[in-house]
């Protein structure tokens, strides 16, 4: 099979120690008797690997019964989705896009920068983010040499494999902490050694950095090499990926620069064999698993793995209301009628003549106004077309409304950015030149090899950069984040369509850059504190 299999049973039931030991915040429900990681999981054969699956697909899936389940109560299986949540919270508040059904619960507040801490999507990232902490540790609490020695595990072949399970779903923490620390700026902290049945102690933002930094640096010389894993697993790359990312939000997170260990990171994952898909397109497609440009992906499978994650959202709500052209982007007809469009601060990202031939252009304007003035209105604001649910060679996915696309949460190009960005902030050890040739690069690829479309050194500023990281990387769990480190996002220095609720844009305070902590955690970890300004 072209990717990890994901038994949809395998992160169904979490027996009482996972949940007295991580989650905090959540009801979590188990209604597998044989429950994920106890003690008569692990007597399975291949439990050790099918374990691992079940972690690894906490990012996917999101209950026992397909789809529409949740093993999250008290919000439904969408919004309790890491992938989509993760969408919704860096994209959807942004000046991409824009939801056309405003009564999803949560959906209106956030594109309109008016949330507060009951947002149930708010409760669904921070919940998933936390389960995901929760499956991990009791991996590995069951996968220690005396838990192997007890179950008779003496093959040194498979307690190295196991080993390296285990150097896996420790970046898979990481990974979580991660997303928590952007988006909320704290969480409950727990690990393997915890006590069970505690409140976890509340980690702000300088706590989580040191230690997914040092928790990323021990492991990396014990994960396999870039592209030496199987498909959708992890490696070096992908916890260099996560670091490289806090470097460059360092300023934002610790107030430290940390740009020149930004392009340390960038310099390594670029000598690790990635290359640029010679085709953008082919990244959002329903076979980009076989792209050379993908460091880490979110899995999709319209038939093994059906969610409502962040692709089968995206493909199915490109379709617009008035072209009803989901047949060409291999689903219904209909779609989702619109539920997608785009801002017009994206959409003006492409004007000029230098994106005539851009193929990261796939903006549909048709006879609709740029204009949004009325969100429920499905006929206005152009639409996109990126994300499609049919292979590189035309073939549509096998389900029509549940994509085989994976969600490309780390890729080469953003790789080349960051380094470009780094360089423009006179970092050390990046050059212009080397900048300018990455930025090219890409540039070229979107012209079909062309250089009339490239820039020199001059042009490479840090309003450029902002403006081809979105056009690059649109609608792939970026924008909120770019905006932030460039000062852009709160206040109103820049103001998009309905940021803030006013219809052509309006300052927002300062504390919205930070997420608050749901209601939900709140109640229940007493040593959680609530984000200023909520």
């Amino acid at each position: 099979m072209k990717k990890i299999k994901y038994n949809i049973m395998l992160i169904a039931g979490v027996f009482a120690l996972v949940m007295s030991s991580c989650t905090d915040d959540l009801d979590v429900k188990s209604d597998d008797p044989l429950v994920f990681l106890s003690d008569e999981f692990f007597e399975q054969p291949d439990a050790y690997r099918q374990g691992l699956a079940g972690v690894y697909g906490n990012l996917s899936l999101t209950g026992t019964t397909g789809a529409g389940s949740s093993n999250i109560q008290g919000i439904d299986a969408g919004t309790s989705q890491y992938g989509r949540c993760l969408w919704y919270l860096e994209n959807l508040s942004t000046d991409e896009v824009i939801w056309s059904y405003e009564n999803d619960p949560g959906t209106r507040e956030i594109q309109r920068n008016i949330w507060t801490a009951s947002n149930p999507i708010f409760r669904g990232m921070f919940g998933r983010g936390m389960f995901q902490v929760a499956l991990v540790n009791e991996y590995l609490r069951q996968t220690t040499a005396d838990k192997l020695a007890s179950r008779g595990v003496t093959d040194q072949a498979q307690i190295s494999e196991i080993n390296d399970f285990r150097n896996e779903v420790r970046v898979l923490r990481a990974l979580a902490y991660y997303h928590l620390m952007d988006l909320f700026g704290k969480a409950a902290y727990n690990d393997e050694n915890s006590a069970l049945g505690v409140a976890g102690p509340e980690y702000n933002r300088q706590q989580l950095f040191d230690y997914i930094e040092s928790e990323l640096n021990e492991v990396i010389p014990s994960l396999k090499a870039p592209r030496t894993n199987e498909y959708g697993r992890v490696d070096q790359a992908v916890a260099r990926m996560i670091l490289a990312k806090m470097y460059l939000n360092a300023q934002v997170y610790i107030g430290q620069d940390r740009y020149a260990d930004c392009v340390t990171q960038c310099n390594q994952i670029i000598a690790g064999g990635y290359t640029l898909n010679p085709t953008y397109l082919n990244n959002f497609k329903a076979d980009n698993h076989t792209s050379s440009e993908m460091i880490f992906t979110l899995q999709s499978d319209g038939i093994a793995t059906q969610n409502y994650g962040p692709t089968t959202v995206m493909v199915n709500g490109q379709v617009g209301s008035i072209e009803q052209n989901g047949v060409s982007l291999g689903v219904g007809s209909g779609g989702w009628g619109g539920a997608l469009r785009l801002r017009k601060q994206f959409v003006q990202k492409f004007d000029g003549s230098d994106f005539d031939n851009d193929t990261r252009k796939t903006i549909i304007s048709g006879v609709r106004d740029i204009e949004i003035s009325d969100i429920a209105n499905r006929d206005q604001g152009y639409i996109l077309a990126k994300f499609s649910n049919r292979t590189s060679a035309g073939i549509a996915g096998p389900n029509s409304t549940f994509v085989d696309t994976d969600f490309p949460l780390f890729r080469l190009a953003d790789v080349y950015l960051m380094y470009a960005e780094c360089a423009a902030r006179g970092a050390a050890g990046a050059t212009m030149s080397q900048a300018v040739t990455y930025v090219n690069s890409l540039r070229e690829r979107a012209n079909s090899g062309s250089t009339a479309a490239n820039i020199s050194a001059n042009e490479l500023t840090l309003d450029f950069i902002l403006d081809e990281r979105s056009r690059e990387l649109h609608w792939e769990g970026h924008r909120r984040q770019d905006l932030i480190r460039f000062g852009k996002y709160t206040g109103g220095s820049y103001n998009w369509a309905w940021k803030g609720n006013g219809s052509n844009g309006i300052a927002i305070s300062a504390n919205l850059a930070l997420y608050p902590i749901p209601t939900a955690s709140l109640a229940a970890n007493p040593n959680l504190t609530q984000n200023p300004g909520y």
